[in-house]
């Protein structure tokens, strides 16, 4: 077989040290939170770092709750991360809607037009504020929001890089 043979009977994805990685941090959050024991989390966290392929990495998290996500958006970096994008994004708001206040008090209109724009931020606010749990599950996807992913309402796992998978 000559190397071209060889590399187009193959579909596996190799994986990058990012992704070896992001399945490190579920397995350690796995093991804080109580659902692998120390060894078995050792086993596991040794087979994710000396993988060459992402279809060996989806394994090792498929027993875990929703592939271990949930786990790794309990720790604590996570809500803290998650409570300093809603202050920016609150701060966001108070900011637009001052500016949009003070438009309304030089313009003299007698109907409170700002309300219109600040009711969709508004919106926009709780929106983030009520998915934000799904931020993992969204930043290991495809670039789409977690509920027009594919495998929604499931565990998500490591797939082979295809797209439409």
């Amino acid at each position: 077989m000559q190397p071209t043979e060889t590399w187009s009977d193959t579909k596996r994805m190799r994986t990058s040290d990012k992704e070896r990685e992001q399945v490190a941090e579920i397995l350690r959050a796995a093991m804080t939170e109580g659902r692998l024991d120390m060894t078995e989390g050792e086993e596991r966290l040794a087979k994710a770092y000396a993988a060459k392929f992402r279809d060996e990495l989806g394994p090792l998290t498929a027993d875990l709750p929703h592939g271990g996500l949930s786990a790794l958006a309990n720790t604590p970096e996570a809500k803290t991360a998650t409570r300093r994008a809603l202050r920016r994004h609150a701060w966001v708001i108070i900011s637009v809607a001052s500016i949009l206040t003070g438009l309304w008090i030089l313009s003299g209109a007698t109907f409170f037009w700002p309300a219109i724009p600040l009711t969709f931020l508004v919106i926009g606010f709780m929106k983030h504020a009520r998915y934000q749990r799904w931020r993992y599950e969204y930043s290991l996807g495809h670039g789409v929001a977690p509920w027009n992913g594919p495998g929604w309402g499931g565990p998500r796992q490591f797939h082979s890089g295809h797209r439409g998978c």
